[in-house]
């Protein structure tokens, strides 16, 4: 994303040194995550991966992730009541689920443990994507729309970043025009957390709708975003069923490039798979198949007029 600059720094910095044995050594790619001993910052330590199998690795670190240690410079980032139910894996994608007392932590406490269960995690070949949920639900955050799968991407990850720090940016949205045959641009400045990844800020905004009379909205309102997530240069949207229904007098065509457009605009990604309810088996407007991943469209751009 342009013209980014970090205003604040409030809390949990990363700490990129070794807890027990002063800095930890460059070029060993093997790290296990901690907390220091207040609890407010992440710690890193030598770890050698352990196991035959894929499956044994990741159940060594869970297990490694959840014992406490011997230093009294840092501790496991779980806290004694929080544990773990179960965990599968889908080709590379990691679902973690936790037991209901996992929402008894504060919010510095849940993002270290979720910072440091990730980057421990993804170092494991054939694991690129953490999923967290809680009893079988997904979990969510202060917004209550489903955090997803996360990577070594996620979270901030170099020396004096924050977990809350907090960024000013400037980013361009396609809204439909007043026909709602074409769309015409917006550029909206946003104050954003950190940790929300740029394709998900986007589509937030997206849903907020247009602030200038030029333009009209193009998704429904009190459609709710499910999950946002980029993997293999595609970035998914998971809306809900909220998604079907015509927004304001918008072509099908305006609200689908709407999404596209907008995200491969300010994201990472080239193209945008769009899902409802976790499905791809889906015909929008009872014409636009959902099936494939969708590319940018610039013929769909209402031209300025020239004078």
């Amino acid at each position: 994303m342009k013209n980014i600059r970090v205003l604040c720094v409030l809390v949990c910095m990363f700490l990129l040194g070794g807890c027990a044995r002063g800095k930890v050594p460059e070029g060993n790619s093997d790290y296990i995550y901690y907390i220091n001993a207040d609890g407010t910052s992440l710690v890193k330590e030598d770890y050698t991966i352990q196991g035959g199998s894929l499956e044994e690795k990741i159940e060594n670190m869970l297990e490694a992730l959840q014992a406490e240690t011997d230093s009294i410079d840092c501790k496991s980032a779980y806290p004694q009541n929080v544990h773990i139910n179960e965990w599968r894996l889908k080709d590379s994608d990691l679902e973690i689920d936790f037991e209901e007392t996992y929402q008894e932590m504060n919010t510095t406490e849940e993002l270290l443990l979720r910072a440091a269960t990730v980057q421990s995690l993804v170092q494991i070949t054939g694991v690129d994507y953490v999923r967290f949920s809680i009893d079988g639900e997904p979990l969510t955050d202060g917004d209550n729309n489903e955090v997803g799968y996360m990577s070594r991407d996620t979270f901030v990850g170099n020396t004096g970043s924050s977990l809350h720090s907090y960024q000013d940016g400037n980013i361009r949205l396609f809204f439909a025009n007043k026909s709602g045959d074409k769309l015409i641009e917006e550029e909206v400045n946003v104050r954003y957390n950190s940790n929300m990844s740029v394709e998900k800020l986007i589509v937030e905004q997206l849903l907020k709708g247009p602030s200038v009379d030029s333009a009209y909205p193009t998704i429904a309102s009190g459609t709710k975003i499910l999950g946002v997530a980029v993997k293999d240069g595609i970035c998914y949207v998971n809306f809900d069923e909220g998604f079907l229904n015509p927004a304001y007098n918008v072509s099908p065509q305006v609200t689908i490039y709407s999404v596209v457009n907008s995200i491969v605009e300010g994201g990472m990604t080239s193209q945008v798979q769009i899902l409802i309810n976790g499905e791809a088996s889906v015909k929008y407007q009872g014409n636009i198949s959902l099936e494939k991943p969708f590319e940018r469209n610039l013929e769909i751009i209402e031209k300025e007029e020239k004078d």
